[in-house]
């Protein structure tokens, strides 16, 4: 079974940046859809990109953040740029659409004003 595990996160001032990086235990990301989600407190996870076919962007991060994918690295990473106190949230990868299989513990990104 694969496993995926996120870091990256901190704490950033509001215009910060942070890359965040999900590195898998064998190379999925040539062969599935990968994306990332969050979950900011008392809300429920959403999907902030994937790559795959494309890239695609929830509309509050379009433009600020960036996903690529290294295979050789067997990591996926998300540049996140321009960052508001809105972006805060534990960060996770996993397929899109996600399997409950590979969530792992996320990393929390902190973005103070």
């Amino acid at each position: 079974q694969v496993q995926l595990v996120e870091s990256g996160g901190g704490l950033v001032q509001a215009g910060g940046s942070l890359r965040l990086s999900c590195t898998a235990s064998r190379n999925i990301f040539s062969t599935n859809g990968m994306g990332w989600y969050r979950q900011a407190p008392g809300k429920q996870r959403e999907w902030v990109a994937s790559i795959g076919d494309s890239t695609r962007y929830v509309d509050s991060v379009q433009g600020r953040f960036t996903i690529s994918v290294d295979n050789a690295k067997n990591t996926m990473y998300l540049q996140m740029n321009a960052l508001k106190a809105e972006d805060t949230a534990v960060y996770y990868c996993n397929r899109v659409p996600p399997s409950p299989r590979y969530w792992g513990q996320g990393t929390q990104v902190t973005v103070s004003l």
